[in-house]
C-alpha cells in the first residue's frame, strides 16, 4: 500500500509577512517545501517577479498584501492570504474577487500545513478551494463574521456563479 505524498513536498513557496516570527513558524510548518520569504513589500514583489513559486503565502496588513495578490496572480500563482488584522468579511470578499485560492487567519496557523495541502491539491485537481476552505472553516468564518455575509453557504454560492 503506498503512503499518499504531500502536495506540499517539494515545492517552491513565498512567505510574505512584516512579522518574522510568523515567517519562522511558516518555515518550520513546511519544512518539506522550500519556503522563500520577504519581509516587505518591496522585496517581495522582486521575488514574485524573479523567481518561480508554485504557491504564495501573503500577510494583508504591513506589507500591501492585496497589491501582492494581484502581482502573483497576474503569474499565474495560487496565493493564499493569511491575515490577523483584516480578517474581516470585506477583505475576505476582496480577496476571492482578486483571484486568492484562500482567507486563512493567522490563529489558525497551527493547522497550516494541513490546510494548504488540502487546498493545493483541490486547485491541482481544479476543484473549488473555497469549499474546501469552508467546510474546513465554515463555523470559524460564521462566527467571525456573522450575519452580514449570510453564511459560508451563501458565500459558496457566489464564488460558484
Amino acid at each position: 500500500m503506498s503512503v499518499k505524498q504531500s502536495y506540499l513536498e517539494g515545492i517552491n513557496i513565498l512567505a510574505v509577512d512584516d512579522e518574522e516570527d510568523v515567517l519562522e513558524t511558516i518555515q518550520d510548518m513546511l519544512e518539506m517545501s522550500t519556503v522563500d520569504v520577504a519581509l516587505d513589500y518591496q522585496a517581495a514583489s522582486e521575488k514574485i517577479n524573479r523567481n518561480r513559486y508554485d504557491l504564495c503565502i501573503l500577510d494583508i496588513m504591513g506589507v500591501n498584501g492585496l497589491t501582492l495578490l494581484e502581482e502573483a496572480v497576474e503569474k499565474k500563482l495560487p496565493t493564499v492570504m493569511l491575515t490577523a488584522h483584516s480578517l474581516n468579511y470585506q477583505t475576505l470578499m476582496l480577496s476571492i474577487r482578486k483571484g486568492s485560492i484562500a482567507f486563512l487567519p493567522k490563529e489558525k496557523l497551527a493547522d497550516l500545513d494541513r490546510l494548504l495541502d488540502r487546498l493545493l491539491g483541490a486547485h491541482q485537481a481544479k476543484e473549488s478551494t473555497w469549499k474546501i476552505l469552508f467546510d474546513e472553516m465554515g463555523d470559524f468564518f460564521t462566527d467571525k463574521f456573522g450575519s452580514p455575509m449570510e453564511t459560508v453557504e451563501w458565500i459558496s454560492r457566489k464564488i460558484d456563479k
